[in-house]
């Protein structure tokens, strides 16, 4: 046979496609446990966007495209007054959860936000609520929200468990793309062709780089990413429900696809060696196990590798509050993954960089009691030179055995230790937090904080007997799964 030519027999999708589709139309087995914490990470991801509202650094970036456009049975942004196409509400609904760093975690091989997923799962049912009922027809109700949610958080978290997309340099937004594209093609009623379609164009569009969540190049990319790859998603949704063609081998295919070009460790001349390749394992199907063991972020604006920290920093802070000037050296243990993506040094430049540094993570409530938003702020951290006094006194220590519990599937910890020597000599005990309060772990004393939080957060945009209405529904899990989509998102409105 001639070695000149291509072989343009159109293959069937690759198995990891198909899969996702398979589940996406097939799965209905949503435990308590699932959707319960779907409620939860329901509250939870549309408070941290109103929080994210009072940042102009955020708001500037929300709105038409052209302003001053209209549009039919448009999707509605939380804590504003905008309605919009659901491509753009989408990337307003995921920039202002995404923005503050403060929404829920997934911590495996790779990393990522599965809530992010909301943005395109919350624009998409508003508007196809909202056409139903102008044809007289049933409108989506909220327990369609909590499935899609469900199963959007299996999708990237099941693909993050073993998958290290960060280990070549890509950025996890990439799975919101993927996993919001097989969601809101169902949702818009997309066969399996559709939904596969939408999948393989998914993965067709590569990926980010990670550049933006890494010194010296740490901005604010980072925060409205997750928006971005949502507002793909429902696009490409869109363009398969028109009948757009799939790219059947995206991942498989030999030179071109996703593996040889992007997931393969060198691609020197188009010749990949055996030893290089890669494709992604699994260790599990999807189900509802992600859900179920997804990382709330409670106590601090922050990345989850530093949850523990700042934790252990908020109990030193009684200790060394009067001493701050004494102290000789920070020692801090942390496990590798912390040490990869937010141990630095050096100057940071905004606030995107200081919410990405363990160090000053640590450095702050050291220092202050307390870690909030407000206090990666230029200004604040202009004001107080001690943070930085305190950032060079740390010796950053991977602890093998924090390593290898992160990834075992029954701890997934995230542990940190921090002890405080002054230059007399003495210090204090060692503060060693192994489970943030997030963790499926600590859900019982966690969850009373995440309501409370949420209730901070509505307070921050509305009137309190909005607030009072709004949490009332969303505690009641019956009456909350069985209101229409729009009614919820009109409480969510301002005039």
């Amino acid at each position: 046979m001639s070695t000149n030519v291509d072989i343009s027999n159109r293959p069937d999708y690759d198995q990891v496609i198909q899969d996702i589709a398979n589940y996406v139309l097939t799965y209905d087995t949503f435990s308590d446990e699932a959707m319960d914490t779907a409620r939860n990470c329901l509250m939870d991801t549309l408070g941290c966007g109103l929080l994210a509202l009072r940042f102009p650094q955020c708001t500037k970036l929300l709105g038409p495209i052209v302003p001053g456009t209209i549009v039919p049975n448009g999707a509605r942004v939380p804590g504003t007054s905008l309605v919009l196409d659901p491509i753009k509400a989408a990337w307003d609904i995921g920039c202002i959860i995404r923005w503050l760093d403060y929404n829920d975690t997934w911590l495996a091989a790779e990393w990522g936000h599965p809530s992010d997923n909301l943005g395109a799962i919350l624009a998409v049912a508003d508007h196809l609520s909202q056409v139903r009922l102008s044809k007289n027809e049933q409108p989506l109700l909220m327990r369609e929200v909590l499935e899609a949610m469900v199963i959007a958080h299996e999708i990237q978290g099941v693909i993050a468990l073993e998958n290290a997309f960060n280990r070549v340099g890509l950025c996890h937004v990439l799975l919101v793309r993927v996993a919001s594209a097989a969601v809101v093609t169902k949702m818009m009623g997309g066969s399996k062709e559709q939904i596969m379609a939408a999948v393989s164009q998914a993965w067709v569009d590569g990926s980010a780089l990670r550049t933006y969540r890494h010194a010296p190049n740490a901005g604010s990319r980072k925060s409205w990413a997750a928006g971005d790859a949502t507002a793909r998603a429902v696009s490409l949704a869109s363009m398969s429900m028109r009948g757009e063609m799939g790219i059947p081998s995206v991942l498989t295919a030999p030179v071109w696809g996703f593996y040889d070009v992007l997931f393969s460790k060198t691609n020197k001349d188009q010749k990949i060696k055996a030893d290089d390749q890669r494709q992604f394992t699994f260790s599990q199907g999807y189900g509802s196990y992600v859900m179920e063991n997804i990382l709330f972020k409670i106590s601090f604006p922050a990345e989850f590798h530093a949850q523990t920290a700042a934790e252990a920093s908020v109990i030193l802070h009684n200790e060394v509050k009067g001493r701050l000037a004494d102290i000789d050296k920070i020692v801090v243990r942390t496990h590798e993954s912390a040490i990869r993506i937010i141990s630095k040094t050096g100057t940071l430049a905004n606030p995107a960089d200081r919410d990405h540094c363990l160090q000053y993570m640590i450095a702050v409530p050291l220092a202050f009691g307390d870690l909030i938003a407000e206090h990666y702020e230029d200004a604040f951290h202009e004001a107080h030179p001690i943070i930085d006094e305190l950032r060079s006194k740390m010796e950053i220590i991977e602890d093998k055995r924090f390593t290898l519990e992160y990834l075992e599937a029954d701890k997934r910890a995230i542990a940190n230790a921090i002890q405080v020597s002054f230059k007399d000599g003495s210090s204090t005990q060692e503060i060693v937090v192994e489970y943030p309060v997030g963790h499926r772990r600590r859900r019982e004393e966690g969850i009373p904080l995440l309501e409370q939080k949420f209730k901070s957060n509505l307070a921050s945009r509305f009137p309190s007997q909005q607030c009072n209405t709004i949490f009332t529904l969303c505690k009641d899990k019956s009456k909350l799964e069985n209101t229409p989509v729009d009614s919820f998102m009109d409480m969510f409105i301002i005039a």
